[in-house]
């Protein structure tokens, strides 16, 4: 009997130590610091009065951050390396032949089965820029800015379905209730604008990413901390507007009443999520202002919508492009791009490297040369860090189904080599980092794993991702997780 309560007694404290939070820890501390830290947050003073209690803070930086925010761009279903960026003489030799068994073994593939075929390139390659990387036709206004860009030709992750990578990319680890990047980026550096959510995400394509809101989800950082959907059509933001008959100053008193109410509950039972729905109330009021106006592009311009493809109204990979660099303007840290429809397997015309990758590659290049170009001559690429990728490779090899090859022309997923490539914040320009084997296939110099990409980016804004940790279920969490991983100091300028 006593030992049972013994155990019910070390549960319980087991239990109160999971829920407690850093917040928690500075509120309690006797040295005084949770006085200071409430005196720098205005925390309880300045509920009801528009000062978010939890987003708007000092930097925290380890040391001198090169990038002040992050626009990352992915595409979604991961776009071929072998038709864009990684020239490989000897894959396109070998062209139509059997696929060495070297290949095949112990491998593990999405679709292939038996002995698929070696594939060469489909579109021509060239060497542009004083850099003389290499790049296929696919991207003509891409060349035009070739020399801003960091590539990386030697990315590998450990997952080969979609939304365990895309979780992989975004959250460090392929399972689902893990702070995205852009959470651990606002978390460390707040926002420079009250007004805006420090982490917002923009859509294009048609569809969501497999893995869903779950990519820009804080996980078990404080929820203030989690991205915020815009929309480049329609309302920016969903229930952004009062309801018919509610006036701005109606809406203002009642959340002066629910900010009475939850201050007495956080009173209560010191609960830090109570202060987020404060700080997300309070942001939401602030919003119906401040996200109509930084989402309208039709005060651009004519010359830079061009530029841009942009056309108000619609929502595109081009409005989100153009969109990003306003957001970047007024003080958001964290900005992410998907675009849908890159999976290039060809089951059919619109997944055809033949065919619906043309589409979505002449939907991409004019904006994203845009964005870099727009961000370098406003002299704001120098501390915005751009990042452009998928979540795993293609094949060297023709994707087969059932062992047979099908109408159109497509690669499968390939976990072990993909091209990323990153411009301005602090990375070098004109590079071109890692190499693969003479297939593509994997790589032969510089392997550079996910995590190795997070450290990389958390180094750039300031941060080590060694330090940069909240302790959960017992383990101090960070983003590139337990294994061990390195910045990748080669492409840091």
């Amino acid at each position: 009997m006593i030992m049972n309560i013994k155990s019910l007694f070390e549960e319980q404290q087991r239990a109160e130590l999971e829920l407690t939070t850093r917040r928690h820890f500075l509120r309690q501390c006797t040295t005084g610091l949770g006085g200071m830290w409430l005196a720098s947050q205005s925390a309880l003073s300045a509920i009801g009065k528009g000062t978010d209690t939890s987003l708007v803070q000092a930097s925290v930086a380890h040391h001198a951050a090169k990038a002040k925010r992050v626009i990352y761009l992915h595409m979604v279903g991961a776009p071929s390396q072998l038709e864009l960026f990684d020239y490989r003489p000897e894959l396109q030799r070998l062209d139509g032949q059997d696929c060495p068994q070297e290949f095949l073994e112990g491998k593990r593939f999405a679709f292939i089965q038996g002995t698929p075929k070696m594939m060469g390139h489909q579109y021509p390659f060239k060497q542009y820029g004083q850099s003389g990387n290499w790049l296929s036709d696919r991207l003509p206004n891409f060349s035009q800015v070739i020399d801003d860009v960091c590539f990386i030709k030697t990315m590998q992750t450990d997952q080969f379905n979609h939304g365990p990578a895309q979780l992989m990319v975004h959250t460090g680890t392929a399972r689902m209730g893990s702070p995205s990047i852009g959470s651990w980026t606002t978390w460390g550096l707040g926002t420079d604008n009250e007004n805006l959510p420090g982490f917002i995400v923009l859509l294009s394509g048609g569809r969501q990413p497999r893995a869903g809101k779950a990519l820009w989800n804080s996980g078990f950082l404080p929820s203030v901390y989690q991205g915020v959907q815009c929309r480049s059509k329609g309302e920016p933001v969903l229930n952004v507007s009062n309801p018919k008959g509610v006036s701005r100053e109606i809406r203002r008193e009642v959340l002066n009443s629910l900010g009475r109410l939850n201050e007495q509950t956080y009173a209560e039972f010191g609960n830090p999520e109570t202060l987020t729905r404060i700080s997300q109330y309070e942001m939401a009021f602030r919003m119906q202002m401040a996200v109509p106006e930084v989402m309208d592009i039709s005060d651009e311009p004519e010359h830079v919508r061009k530029m841009y493809g942009a056309k108000p109204g619609e929502e595109s990979f081009a409005n989100n492009c153009l969109l990003a660099r306003r957001l970047a303007e007024k003080g958001v840290r964290y900005i992410q791009l998907f675009d849908w429809g890159w999976d290039s397997h060809g089951a059919d015309k619109n997944e055809a490297l033949n065919a619906g990758f043309k589409t979505k590659c002449e939907h991409v290049d004019q904006p994203m040369s845009a964005l870099l170009s727009d961000l370098k001559q406003r002299g704001m690429l120098d501390d915005t860090l751009v990042v452009w990728g998928g979540e795993f490779g293609r094949t060297p090899m023709r994707e087969n189904r059932g062992g047979k090859e099908m109408t159109y022309v497509g690669r499968d997923h390939n976990p072990e080599a993909f091209t990323i490539w990153m411009a301005g914040g602090g990375v070098k320009s004109g590079l071109s980092y890692g190499e693969t084997d003479p297939m593509g296939y994997a790589p032969a110099k510089d392997p550079v794993q996910l995590r190795d990409l997070h450290a990389t980016m958390l180094h750039l804004l300031g941060f080590d991702h060694k330090k940069m940790t909240v302790s959960f279920q017992g383990l101090n969490q960070k983003l590139t997780g337990v294994k061990p991983a390195s910045v990748v100091n080669g492409v840091i300028a």
